[in-house]
């Protein structure tokens, strides 16, 4: 069986959005997109090293405050480290660095050890650089750690950076100094939470689209199953409507040849009866998939399917619903089989349905049947919209004409015509020689 090409529903979006795509075009937004998302990668498969990086960073910006004695402080000359050997300064930088390896992994802890780190500090007077430790950290427990915890930190924050400024590490200007420390926490708080809120946002969003993909593939597999269940229903009706034909022609011949007393009479009533088992047997196994009806009906022969000279019919209706529609054939198309015109009709059924519900005013469609030595080839073409017009739940009759395809090895093509204007269902079935009227 031939595999088919790979389609593309009508009106489905082919490309990524306008302004993400200009986006990533852009040589500056594109790098930094590219770039944040291999970090992002790496950060995946190796978190250490953000942890690690920030660390670092935090402790090459307090190095040059750990090698000063200068008595010059943030918010005036407060700051006394005479009394404080530099080995102790330095054990307070690292008690204060250190944590932060910890901070996506234990956000809580690492801020309040931070927060009692500088408490101690404070009390001595000290205001180092590594103080923005506790920026970092309050930021991390905003990004990563409990709400109700942040609120307990943030409360805290606020008590601690007021007693520093005003009883443990008095500066010149206690008002300007309590202004700016609130603030820059205010902001690491509220560049977590807004990083934080963007996550859950991302999330729920890939999580939505995740759960719309999950979907749209139940819907196909139901509407597949659903066209299965319908060609079934359609070749229990062919195979029935010739079984019974051969049934009657057997029956007929075995009454003449036992009329004229020929052997072939006991040969011939074989044959009836194993076409009237084959009846049987096919109403008992495909006959569940038909609607439930009485007793009466289910005795009663099946009438055929639809085939080739029943597009005329199907063409003129759709005329009078307003598509204008021109049919062409090449080839002795009435030597198919009931099946094969079956499935001719339904392709053009599905395509010219398709057509009507998504084409829009003014579009005009052309279809093609060719019979060649052993393909049929199907082209129903319109000039509609080609793009946006097709919603996410439609498209059923594209999955039976795949399925119908399917059955005699075809290739469907679906979409945009070379052209680019309207849209084009071309179908090649393979016909073998058996699958033609005897």
């Amino acid at each position: 069986m031939r595999q088919a090409p790979a389609t593309i529903p009508r009106g489905a979006a082919t490309t990524p959005s306008p302004g993400l795509a200009d986006a990533w075009a852009h040589p500056l937004l594109g790098r930094l997109l590219r770039g944040r998302s291999a970090r992002r990668r790496l950060d995946q498969r190796h978190p250490w090293v953000l942890d690690t990086a920030v660390v670092l960073v935090v402790a090459l910006l307090s190095l040059p405050d750990l090698l000063s004695h200068s008595r010059h402080g943030p918010f005036g000359d407060t700051t006394d480290r005479s009394h404080l050997p530099t080995p102790v300064l330095v054990a307070f930088a690292v008690a204060l660095v250190v944590p932060l390896w910890w901070r996506r992994r234990t956000p809580a802890i690492t801020y309040w050890v931070i927060s009692g780190v500088l408490l101690a500090q404070w009390s001595l007077g000290v205001w180092p650089q590594t103080g923005m430790a506790a920026l970092v950290a309050l930021y991390s427990l905003a990004l990563h750690g409990s709400l109700r915890v942040l609120g307990w930190a943030a409360a805290l924050t606020a008590a601690d950076l007021s007693l520093a400024v005003g009883v443990l590490a008095p500066v010149d200007h206690p008002f300007l100094g309590l202004f700016f420390l609130l603030g820059t926490a205010t902001a690491a708080i509220a560049i977590g939470l807004t990083l934080r809120i963007r996550r859950l946002y991302l999330a729920a969003l890939e999580d939505r689209a995740t759960r719309l993909e999950i979907e749209q593939d139940q819907r196909i597999r139901l509407t597949t199953a659903a066209e299965r269940t319908r060609i079934a229903r359609e070749m229990h009706d062919i195979v029935g409507h010739n079984l019974s034909v051969m049934v009657s022609v057997a029956d007929g011949a075995s009454t003449l040849a036992a009329n004229r007393g020929e052997t072939s009479a006991d040969a011939l009533r074989i044959l009836a009866d194993t076409g009237r088992q084959a009846m049987s047997e096919l109403r008992r196994v495909l006959g569940v998939l038909r609607e439930e009806r009485g007793h009466e009906q289910d005795e009663q022969l099946l009438g055929p399917q639809p085939g080739i000279p029943d597009l005329d019919a199907l063409l003129t209706r759709v005329r009078a619903a307003g598509l204008p529609v021109t049919y062409r054939t090449m080839g002795d198309l009435d030597a198919l089989g009931s099946g094969v015109q079956l499935t001719v009709y339904r392709v053009v059924q599905e395509a010219l349905t398709n057509t009507l519900k998504h084409a829009g005013l003014g579009a005009t469609a052309d279809v093609t049947v060719t019979k060649e030595t052993d393909t049929v080839h199907i082209k129903v073409a319109d000039t509609g919209a080609a793009a946006g017009a097709q919603s996410g739940d439609a498209g059923h009759g594209l999955v039976g004409i795949r399925q119908r395809a399917a059955m005699y090895g075809g290739s469907v093509t679906l979409g945009p015509p070379a052209t680019g204007h309207g849209w084009l269902v071309d179908v090649v079935l393979d016909v073998p020689p058996g699958d033609h009227q005897p």
